[in-house]
């Protein structure tokens, strides 16, 4: 499952500006306003800050596996701002961005509101399973 996440895939789909915000071919564009307006819960989430690119990418690929066995569609993935990395960039939050667009799992996400991790963190809404 990891191997099938590609550092060079870049997503431009459905995204708007600054904003992180996708949308998987074939859903209504109003899933993106309910999960902004937090229509689902978010049930669970992780915390990225300090891991290193690889790391991050088997964190995630792992979670996402948990929260569909658990049946979970709705979480939040705390990649951060990029204010300690090299150069002040947002390397995990690219790359984040890139890995969620490539699983199958993922219908959706939004750059979280500002009260839940606002550009460091994304709200990720899961396939019904």
């Amino acid at each position: 499952m990891l191997d099938t996440l590609s550092d060079d895939f870049i997503t431009s789909e459905n995204e708007s500006g600054e904003e992180l915000r996708y949308l998987k071919k074939g859903h209504s564009p109003d899933i993106l306003n309910k999960l902004k307006k937090g229509y689902w819960v978010t049930q669970k989430s992780i915390d990225l800050h300090g891991l290193i690119s690889e790391e991050a990418k088997a964190y995630i690929v792992n979670f996402i596996g948990e929260c569909k066995k658990k049946k979970i569609r709705c979480i939040k993935i705390i990649h951060g701002k990029g204010l300690r990395s090299f150069n002040k960039e947002p390397v995990l939050r690219n790359k984040v961005k890139n890995w969620l667009a490539q699983k199958d799992e993922v219908i959706a996400y939004i750059e979280a509101p500002r009260h839940d991790g606002g550009s460091g963190a994304v709200l990720v809404l899961l396939k019904e399973y």
